[in-house]
């Protein structure tokens, strides 16, 4: 890039338009797998990324693709293979949002659906095209999708776009676009096809391992609650006078649910505080920084507002509102039993919770212990 990058992410150096758009959707600070890939990539070399969802790899990798594309040039110069049209949809979104101040275009791509909106898109001229294999070689041999112009290639989930057979689409794919291009493999596993994957198709790759989120829930107690929903205040409560609890993490879905727990907390004399989306930079970093230091024992957020919170000694996180899916239980149990310490995960399971709860606890494939509440007579 030939702009100076001027503003701060972390100890990263990134373009100020990208560091608007991701302190609006309140990134904290990188996290370690951004640490390392984005200066990687800056750098245009070839990488080998082990990364779990949940880590961040997919601003990893968009907030310098955002940073190189030409936007006034309306064709595709980035490419994004993913496994499924969920992670498409989810990985357009982020790329949207990091790139919002960028004027960068991108389209998803997958199949199920009619083609025409899809080919309506690539014909406004997309910059970031991002989608599964069979879709994108679809609109290639339609003449839809050109790849003449591609500068990078990302593999996101590699292990899972080889284990759901996509491997020779991938490879047709890879040996569809130029040959001077930067190429990027993520995947939560380095398995043998894998290396061969990007030995085939890579040059001279760096390779990072950041240690997953998952391998925290080893660290990590499961607990679970069966409670009513009017009653999650009060079961908290009983929590924190039972437990022996240094800092808390309590997860809520909604800016409008933070407010009314802080209030009901603060009502009752507990040092708590609130993050949410709109708190400037500035007074999350406040509000953190009394977390960190103890002044404050309890602290309430959303998803969105704790990305990239990174604060060593939290020792429970309670799912106030049950995860919306395994991704998000994930990242929010990864806020414990970090730098060697164990911690407790909490899930409150109310009433109506208890068939999303299962679904849950299968696809997270951990243990959970059952905890019996004084509340109800134990």
């Amino acid at each position: 890039m030939t702009e100076t990058r001027t503003a701060r992410f972390g100890e990263l150096e990134i373009h100020p338009d990208v560091a608007r758009a991701i302190e609006e959707l309140g990134f904290m600070a990188p996290t370690p797998v951004q640490v390392q890939a984005i200066p990687t990539l800056r750098a245009g070399r070839d990488l080998l990324a082990q990364a779990q969802t949940g880590t961040g790899k997919t601003a990893a990798f968009a907030i310098p693709i955002v940073e190189h594309v030409d936007s006034t040039r309306k064709e595709p110069q980035a490419l994004i293979v993913v496994p499924t049209r969920e992670l498409a949809l989810q990985v357009t979104r982020e790329f949207g949002a990091i790139g919002k101040y960028r004027r960068t275009h991108e389209v998803a791509i997958y199949g199920g659906v009619p083609y025409g909106p899809q080919e309506r898109a690539l014909a406004r001229g997309a910059q970031i095209i991002v989608g599964t294999p069979g879709r994108l070689l679809d609109h290639i041999e339609r003449g839809r999708l050109r790849l003449d112009a591609i500068a990078v290639v990302i593999l996101d989930e590699a292990d899972r776009l080889l284990d759901m057979g996509f491997a020779p689409d991938v490879r047709r794919l890879l040996r569809m676009v130029p040959q001077r291009r930067q190429t990027a493999l993520f995947s939560a596993t380095l398995t043998g096809e894998i290396r061969d994957l990007a030995y085939r198709f890579t040059k001279e790759p760096a390779e990072i391992a950041i240690d997953p989120e998952r391998r925290t829930q080893e660290s990590v107690e499961q607990v679970y609650v069966e409670l009513l929903e009017e009653d999650k205040p009060r079961v908290l409560e009983e929590l924190l006078r039972r437990w022996e609890t240094d800092q808390v993490l309590v997860f809520r879905h909604t800016k409008r649910g933070v407010d009314r727990l802080l209030e009901i907390l603060q009502r009752r004399k507990h040092a708590v505080a609130a993050i949410h989306g709109d708190m400037t930079q500035r007074e999350r970093e406040r509000t953190l920084e009394k977390f960190r230091s103890g002044e404050i024992k309890i602290l309430v957020a959303t998803n969105l507002a704790a990305r990239g919170l990174h604060i060593e000694d939290i020792s429970h996180v309670v799912n106030f509102d049950l995860p919306e899916d395994a991704e998000v239980f994930t990242h929010r149990i990864g806020r414990t039993g970090r730098a060697g310490e164990t911690g407790v995960a909490v899930t409150f399971v109310a009433e109506w919770d208890f068939e999303e709860f299962e679904r849950l606890r299968d696809k997270a494939g951990v243990p959970f212990r059952r905890e019996v509440l004084e509340l109800y007579g134990r």
